[in-house]
């Protein structure tokens, strides 16, 4: 059940009776809980949300309702959110470059995981403190195609550097493991097998047995066309780790962020003004909850809502700008658009719940995004 007051039955009701002129995020806790059990049930390992893809309140007592309860943190700020709310959660934290205090904070919150990809950042953990029963697990990067872009450029270790730290892991004492991240917005399963058959290796060369296996987040959420095939990338980890690793299985664990989060949050945007070129000005932008536009590309789950109407006119390419006086406030190409569209409707952009409220700047003084309980995002 939600844990958030359900006011409005789906965004257009709360747009039309309350006609808001700045941007709405609406939040589905059922659509978020739902989500929830999919990954709790059909992950064969343990699922652990990656926090920074939504840290708002509700967000986590609803996950933590659901039967999420371990999570994947990168921050003390993150750390002490989660505990706050679920003092018993068990913390993972994966951001792999940390300073002497952070380490400090991580103890003080008890992280059961960490995980590094260069000796000195497994030196800290040593000096640091961090107790041997804690799980350290060795971060591989790969050159593999399949996301929308690759997290391999900023963290990683090539297997090489991986065999010779997770020997070290072993030899501090630490439980020893090994996590990969896929890449942002990954649909392919072909890139989860890569890894895990380099990491099967990477064990194998170092001598090490691992314990688990962290195949990271980068599951991919509905941005464009059809539902990514979630079971499907499930059934393809699973399989590729009996085939790699044998009679050495590790445990699996998985971190979703994105494709935990988005499908339970709409933003509704207004249209500010249409020029006589066809531009469209909007009340929310790149600045705004529309930050990612620009990197992963438009998203075509566009719904028009109009005041005692419905729009039904071909849609016609525009170019749409955010509120802001930055000329770079603009999502990129065109977005295609009903060619009634008029000055006052709302557009209601469907799957954000991740990252948009999380990257939000004030920009301007705009970046303030209401958020509205909804039964559901239709």
């Amino acid at each position: 059940m939600s844990l958030v007051a359900t006011l409005y039955s789906a965004p257009s009701r709360h747009l039309l009776s309350q006609r808001p002129d700045h941007p709405v995020l609406y939040f589905a806790p059922s659509i978020l809980q739902a989500t929830a059990r999919r990954f709790l049930s059909g992950f064969p390992g343990l699922v652990t949300y990656a926090v920074k893809a939504n840290d708002a309140e509700e967000v986590l007592q609803n996950l933590m309702a659901a039967g999420v309860e371990a999570f994947d943190v990168a921050s003390p700020f993150e750390m002490a959110r989660v505990k706050q709310l679920m003092p018993s959660a068990v913390l993972h934290y994966n951001n792999p470059v940390r300073s002497e205090a952070e380490v400090a904070a991580s103890i003080g919150h008890g992280v059961a995981s960490y995980s590094v990809d260069s000796l000195g950042e497994l030196g800290k953990l040593v000096r640091g403190g961090v107790p041997l029963s804690a799980e350290v697990s060795v971060r591989l990067r790969l050159p593999v195609k399949g996301a929308i872009y690759d997290f391999g450029a900023k963290f990683g270790a090539d297997p090489e550097l991986a065999v010779a730290l997770l020997k070290a892991v072993a030899e501090a004492g630490f439980t020893a493991s090994m996590t990969f991240h896929p890449g942002t917005q990954c649909a392919d399963p072909a890139a989860w097998r890569a890894y895990i058959d380099i990491c099967a290796e990477v064990a194998q060369r170092a001598g090490v047995k691992l314990v688990r296996l962290n195949v990271g987040g980068g599951f991919a959420a509905h941005r464009t066309g059809g539902a990514p095939d979630l079971e499907a990338i499930f059934a393809a980890i699973k399989t590729a780790t009996l085939c790699a690793f044998g009679a050495d299985v590790p445990a699996l664990v998985c971190e979703p962020g994105r494709a935990m989060v988005a499908e339970s949050f709409s933003l509704a945007t207004r249209v500010k003004a249409i020029r006589e070129d066809g531009a469209v000005f909007l009340n929310d932008g790149i600045y705004g909850g529309l930050a990612e536009l620009p990197i992963l590309g438009n998203i075509d789950r566009i719904e028009p809502v109009a005041s005692g109407c419905i729009r039904k006119a071909a849609p016609v390419e525009h170019i749409v700008f955010g509120p802001t006086c930055d000329s770079l406030d603009r999502l990129p190409g065109t977005v295609p658009l009903p060619g009634d569209l008029a000055e006052g409707d709302w557009l209601v952009w469907h799957g954000l719940g991740a990252y948009s409220t999380a990257t939000v700047t004030r920009f301007n003084g705009y970046g303030a995004i209401e958020v509205v309980t909804t039964d559901c995002l239709a």
